[in-house]
């Protein structure tokens, strides 16, 4: 099928949805007022059903702030192998229906025997070779190309770092990384590093001096400064040496769930008020001793509009778009995993092998539009739930990027 007539498809396919909302909305209310309208869904049920048609028929910019497109049902050997990259077709076609505009995908140096710059330059090099060669995918530099990926149908890729340990000594490093089209780096995973301590790191230690260059190195070099799995300490004081709007990607609320890896109601305020953005994962630590579903994620997000604004709020699931097809693997990988991460003393409270590193009810490529539904029914509107799915990160971001 040609571009034009694609694009007329389209249109007739969202002109028909409108019209099936709206004629479902005009019988409803034509039933009720007619008295008999008890043995049907109610009116607030059939709105926020259209308000979902209309988030597809919209096509809003969906951003994850912190995920991947990986496919998690790929042999373990595959994903095991050395530099695997795990984006095949299927991959590539959840992202569509899912409609990803663009994902910041952790890529470098987390934690390991590696050495953490070597590890992460050649993991630039091996993906910046890898997009080349895709023409679904584009790499992000700036806001425009969110858009641009929007607008044909792709997906964006924003290379991030989830540690920032590959400096060194050396705050430079961060020009370097940064002329490599890297966008996002986070300061500390789960641990201490040179820059200061992460949310498990018991001495809670705050931004070291050399944190403090490289804070400067990365507002100074447009890099979206990220404070997902930093301790309290470290995080207030990165907030406050930034220059720029920074951004937690992936993390819940701690007046929600109370665990390390959430935030407090005065970090998550603090990023707020410095034009920053929060996401909130669809992770274990969304509920505490049990599995979370879609709506301990709901809980979350209304809590952080409360603290931080409407503005300032959207999704970093920390996951991937495609479903898992063979739970008991899974679930057999996933108990090796929190083992391993336990003994190599970089998991978080909260962790458990019998708890899923995703919600079970708002998984898959259609999980953006449920969670658009579920919002809908909970009274937001749908601008709101646009600013969540992806304009507010845009926003923050593309501030940032220039």
């Amino acid at each position: 099928m040609s571009g034009l007539r694609a694009a007329g498809a389209g249109a007739q396919a969202g002109r028909a949805v409108k019209e099936a909302a709206g004629t479902r909305r005009a019988f409803l209310q034509q039933a009720a007022a007619l008295g008999f309208g008890a043995s049907l869904p109610s009116l607030a049920e059939a709105a926020a059903t259209a308000d979902a048609a209309d988030a597809r028929v919209r096509r809003p910019i969906i951003i994850d702030a912190l995920g991947g497109i990986d496919n998690p049902n790929r042999p373990q050997a595959d994903q095991d192998a050395p530099n695997a990259i795990a984006i095949d077709a299927r991959s590539l076609q959840d992202a569509r229906t899912a409609g990803l505009s663009a994902f910041n995908m952790t890529i470098g140096f987390v934690f390991g025997k590696h050495d953490p710059y070597e590890q992460s330059v050649r993991e630039v090099a091996a993906w910046d070779a890898f997009l080349r060669r895709n023409g679904a995918l584009l790499k992000v530099h700036g806001a425009a190309d969110i858009r641009r990926a929007h607008q044909q149908g792709r997906t964006g890729v924003i290379l991030g770092f989830q540690n920032a340990a590959m400096m060194g000594k050396d705050a430079r490093r961060v020009e370097t990384f940064a002329n490599l089209g890297v966008r996002v780096i986070q300061l500390t995973y789960n641990g201490p590093n040179q820059l200061g301590d992460g949310a498990m790191a018991p001495e809670n230690r705050g931004l070291t001096p050399f944190g403090r260059e490289v804070v400067q190195a990365l507002n100074r070099h447009r890099v979206l400064v990220d404070l997902s799995h930093s301790g309290e300490r470290i995080c207030l004081d990165a907030i406050a040496a930034s220059s720029q709007p920074v951004a937690i990607t992936h993390t819940g609320c701690r007046a929600v769930a109370d665990l390390p890896r959430n935030k407090t109601d005065r970090e998550l305020r603090m990023v707020a008020d410095k034009g920053g953005f929060v996401g909130i994962y669809f992770m274990p630590f969304l509920a505490i001793g049990r599995q979370p579903m879609a709506a301990d994620l709901v809980a979350h997000l209304e809590h952080a509009i409360n603290v931080c604004g409407e503005d300032h709020v959207g999704i970093g699931t920390d996951g991937n778009v495609s479903g898992i097809d063979d739970m008991p693997a899974y679930m057999r990988g996933l108990e090796k995993e929190v083992a391993q991460r336990r003994a190599s003393g970089i998991g978080a409270t909260g962790e458990r092998a019998d708890i899923v590193t995703f919600l079970p009810d708002l998984q898959g490529p259609d999980k953006f539009w449920k969670l658009a539904d579920l919002l809908a029914k909970r009274g937001h509107s749908a601008s709101r739930i646009d600013k969540i799915l992806g304009l507010n990160f845009l926003r923050t971001a593309g501030g940032v990027w220039g």
